[in-house]
């Protein structure tokens, strides 16, 4: 699934020069713990304050909300998300950054997600992305066989099938963080010798 099948599209913005008091007082009305601030112009950045950095940068401060602003507090530039990133990269973001929402923009603001949305609307349980991959694999697999049995080892367009499935596994390989082992490909090589790779590659 894609960052854009489980956002919310219905998130709150606020100025960056509103209060703090102003902040909270938005989040409780809407029942949400994140606004996305306002650029002042279109070559401005957005920006994002959350419940956490209201708790961590004013209440544990004992600062007086009414006197601290948005832009003192609020992330800028934050991280942002393309709508066509598949949510198991949405997710390693999240963890590589720490952060646990994100806006989701493309050309302009669309939308917000969290890991609410990712755990809630997602189908990570029902098709893991491992098993998707897998599944890809195997057919292109059996895609390039018959390909280059019909056409030759030497074809260009076998060179082409083979390579899809070596991009597919390289994906598989750094999905579980592991070492990429002996790809298909080079054991189709090790089945017919007298093709060559490096030709397959150059011009």
């Amino acid at each position: 699934m894609k960052a854009s099948e489980v956002m919310t599209k219905d998130l709150v913005t606020i100025r960056s020069s509103a209060t703090i008091a102003q902040a909270t007082q938005l989040m409780k009305e809407k029942n949400i713990s994140a606004l996305i601030v306002d650029r002042f112009d279109d070559e401005d950045a957005y920006g994002i304050i959350t419940e956490t950095d209201i708790v961590q940068k004013v209440v544990a401060f004992g600062n007086n909300p009414e006197q601290v602003r948005v832009y003192e507090v609020m992330s800028k530039p934050c991280i942002v998300i393309n709508p066509e990133l598949a949510i198991e990269y949405v997710a390693r973001l999240f963890t590589t950054y720490g952060i646990r929402r994100a806006p989701i923009i493309k050309d302009k603001l669309l939308g917000i997600i969290s890991v609410t949305d990712i755990l809630t609307k997602s189908n990570f349980i029902e098709q893991p992305r491992e098993i998707l991959l897998e599944e890809k694999i195997q057919a292109a697999i059996e895609q390039a066989r018959a390909l280059c049995k019909q056409e030759g080892v030497t074809a260009r367009d076998c060179a082409a099938a083979w390579h899809i499935v070596e991009e597919l596994q390289a994906a598989a390989a750094y999905q579980r963080a592991e070492k990429l082992p002996k790809t298909a490909f080079e054991e189709y090589q090790e089945e017919n010798p007298e093709l060559l790779y490096d030709a397959w590659c150059s011009g």
